[in-house]
């Protein structure tokens, strides 16, 4: 039996002539909709060539269609143009060039509201296996007016919708499913606008790579780690320890104000508290060998819940694994630089 043909339909606010048609429109076949899609997406990425940041959307990267209410509307204006030179009513002339004029200015403002925008990389979260990635993209009106109604398209996934007074920015948040560890990134998107009427959609393919780190998700459950061992510091735990400093750890509710590193603070880093000779430090290294498990995945969700437990402890640890070693440290940095190791070890692709 033929495989039958599969009809796609407009979206009514996003229209192209290749991916979205109207209720009983065209109907394509699915492979030949999608490598029209792919053709037409490697002809704009040759032709536009490779994309940095800081983006400016120039007028030749962008393209301009009807929309299916723009369809709708020039038919429209063909009828009333009919009427009006069949019973010669010039009320007639008059409401069809005005309303005509209305949709070219539309066209025109449509462009411009993409023209112009620049577009650079935002920050991105890292995340855990199973959670979901969320990418920024940061979009900069440096004209003076304002843009409404600018809209991101992931896969064909509208993505966010936003509005930028002049001279300010606004950042956009991809959402994106991590079902497992490595990297998830962002390498091609599109940007397109309806504004005002929606009668006409601006739109644009951008090559940007973006990505956010997805660390292993940690172990529900899991075996005490291996002995840890303690550091005094070098000195003798005599009295209070609070005679030669050895060095910083993680704040922890109860810590007497006095040992904070204040100055630390004050250059914008994380609530540290001095550690002196004689305090007792409790230090791990995590070693990928000594950890019980079946498989990789299973034996880095173990040592990520090590990880993480420890931080929590304000525990000094480290991480070796075949061909890298971390030394142990503490603070909320040094814990994403552990888990950064466990996400890209033999990462799948």
């Amino acid at each position: 039996m033929a495989r039958p043909a599969v009809l796609l339909i407009w979206h009514p606010q996003c229209w192209t002539p290749y991916r979205y048609l109207e209720p009983g429109a065209v109907i394509f076949p699915q492979r030949l909709r999608g490598l029209i899609t792919d053709t037409a997406r490697e002809w704009a990425r040759r032709r536009q060539g490779p994309d940095t940041a800081p983006l400016a959307l120039r007028r030749q990267r962008i393209y301009i269609l009807p929309t299916a209410h723009g369809l709708v509307f020039a038919l429209m204006l063909l009828g009333m143009l009919l009427g009006a030179m069949n019973y010669n009513n010039n009320l007639g002339f008059a409401i069809t060039f005005l309303l005509a004029g209305m949709g070219l200015i539309s066209m025109y403002h449509c462009h411009g509201n993409l023209e112009g925008l620049e577009l650079s990389e935002g920050s991105c979260e890292p995340v855990f296996a199973g959670e979901t990635a969320r990418p920024g993209l940061v979009l900069e009106n440096t004209r003076d007016r304002a843009r409404y109604g600018i809209t991101l398209w992931l896969e064909n996934q509208q993505q966010a919708i936003v509005d930028i007074e002049p001279g300010e920015q606004a950042e956009a948040i991809f959402n994106i499913p991590a079902p497992r560890r490595g990297r998830v990134t962002v390498e091609r998107f599109s940007v397109a606008s309806l504004f005002p009427f929606g009668l006409f959609r601006a739109w644009t393919w951008v090559h940007l790579r973006m990505e956010c780190i997805v660390f292993p998700r940690p172990a529900d459950s899991a075996p005490p780690p291996p002995t840890s061992f303690t550091d005094t510091g070098g000195a003798q735990q005599s009295g209070s320890g609070d005679e030669d400093y050895s060095g910083l750890r993680d704040y922890r509710p109860g810590d007497s104000p006095r040992h904070i590193a204040w100055k630390a603070f004050a250059r914008g880093q994380e609530l540290l508290v001095r550690q002196f000779a004689g305090t007792r430090v409790v230090k791990h290294v995590f070693d990928f060998n000594d950890v019980p498990g079946n498989g990789l995945e299973e034996r880095l969700s173990i040592l990520c819940r090590w990880i993480i437990d420890a931080h929590a402890a304000g525990e000094a640890f480290g991480v070796k694994l075949p061909g890298v070693i971390e030394e142990p440290g503490i603070g909320k940095a040094h814990l994403q630089h552990c888990l950064t190791h466990l996400a890209l070890f033999n990462a799948p692709k």
